[in-house]
């Protein structure tokens, strides 16, 4: 017994001195369990995209830019639609995986902006928004799977083939333009999506469809113009899946008394607001909890303006309001909504509930809508109602404002940046594909 214990460790010891050996190394096994943020991660490097490093980001970002998603590939802040046709835009890297269709699996890219866990927001290098965790359950969000390889599988898909068009409202009172005649978003998802997925971790992400074998989505814009015709092309340079990226369109908003409140809309659940803002109409998003609400759900109150002021009236703050997107080509100008936190503030999540207001006096005597603040005093001196058209009869338990009711229109819109207006005509990192 003695021999063979013997033995036994001398073998033992000659087995640790090889495994500890320069010259014959003992490589450890690939990690059986590998995170999700990691497989995401990866999933960018075999697309031929470089993956977001939180210990070394590729770009850094002043106070002055004020980017709230740090793994974002670039920003072009130049405003000026007559110089840039698609006006400011941003670069986001772009994830490639799969989703179910009666006819199969068909591969989906898509893009990602929030996490409900801190940690993996920063692996990832997008927001972190602990609210979204309230929609698991609710039959607002989706479930998703990886395959083996890593990539996400989604319960639901997006036709992107319908073309958009939109017939501008009539004149009903001091309304005009908005709510629209008629309404036909450009892209539409079926009964199973929702940008709230939930990974088999129970981490819920913002993960929004950008484009499959149907299309494109219409805030990637074309680099010759915004021609609707071409709006679908799978051929567009700013949608580059051999770069795991892609180029979209940034929407300006006011919040705190601050314009350039820059921020992406990319489904929403009702048609009209879809069409309106060239996002997704994704029926599915109703069902989160709660509109009307806050803090309670999984949302947050903004608040668009059915009847603000039109550019021809040439107000230095500029102009704002749904009428004013109904009534411009392809929406070239942007309703302008008005917000009331950003994402630094952990109340934040990036599904927004319209609160819209409608003004009550003339066009002439309209202000531009800066934050909700001032649109709490408007309500409560009768410059403002709450818009006609919002289906709950009454404010509900709502802390950013008593005085307003919700339409129960959900938008996916996360927020990018807001920078100082020492900023806007810079661009940042790189905005456009190589």
């Amino acid at each position: 017994m003695k021999n063979l214990k013997t033995v036994f460790l001398s073998l033992l010891v000659t087995f640790l001195a090889a495994s500890c050996s320069d010259d014959d190394a003992v490589i450890p096994p690939p990690n059986p369990d590998p995170s999700e943020a990691s497989l995401l991660l990866e999933s960018i490097r075999e697309d031929g995209g470089i993956p977001y490093d939180a210990d070394n980001p590729a770009l850094t970002f002043t106070d002055a830019q004020n980017v709230f998603l740090p793994s974002v590939l670039g920003i072009d802040f130049r405003v000026d639609r007559s110089v840039v046709p698609a006006g400011p835009t941003a670069r986001f890297p772009m994830f490639r995986g799969w989703e179910t269709t009666p006819n199969g699996p068909r591969e989906l890219y898509y893009v990602i902006t929030e996490a409900s866990d801190r940690e993996m927001a920063r692996d990832l290098g997008v927001i972190f928004a602990p609210r979204m965790a309230a929609a698991v359950g609710s039959g607002g969000e989706q479930n998703a799977t990886f395959t083996d390889d890593g990539r996400l599988v989604f319960e639901g898909s997006v036709d992107f083939s319908p073309k958009r068009s939109l017939v501008a409202g009539g004149q009903d009172g001091l309304l005009f333009g908005f709510p629209p005649a008629e309404v036909n978003p450009g892209a539409i998802a079926d009964a199973a999506w929702s940008s709230y997925v939930v990974l088999p971790s129970g981490i819920v992400i913002n993960a929004q469809p950008v484009a499959n074998s149907t299309g494109i989505h219409d805030r990637i814009p074309n680099p010759a113009g915004n021609e609707q015709e071409q709006e679908d092309d799978l051929n567009n340079p700013n949608f580059a899946p051999d770069q795991a990226s892609v180029v979209l369109q940034l929407l300006d908003g006011w919040h705190d008394g601050r314009p350039y409140y820059f921020h992406i809309v990319t489904d929403t659940s009702d048609p009209a607001p879809a069409t309106i803002e060239l996002g997704v109409f994704a029926p599915r998003l109703a069902q989160l909890p709660t509109f009307g609400l806050f803090p309670g759900g999984s949302m947050l109150p903004f608040s668009p303006t059915a009847n603000g002021v039109l550019p021809e009236a040439n107000n230095p703050n500029g102009f704002q309001g749904l009428n004013t997107a109904s009534l411009s080509n392809r929406q070239q100008n942007d309703p302008t909504n008005t917000f009331p936190i950003d994402p630094s503030d952990e109340r934040y999540a990036p599904m927004w509930d319209a609160h819209i207001t409608e003004f009550t006096i003339p066009a002439e005597d309209r202000p531009i809508l800066q934050s909700f603040e001032q649109i709490n005093d408007l309500l409560a001196d009768g410059t403002l109602i709450p818009f006609r058209g919002n289906i709950n009869p009454s404010p509900l338990d709502n802390s950013l404002s008593n005085l307003l009711t919700a339409t129960g229109a959900i938008i996916n819109c996360p927020v990018i940046t807001q920078p100082d207006a020492s900023v806007i005509g810079t661009q940042i990192g790189s905005p456009r594909n190589n």
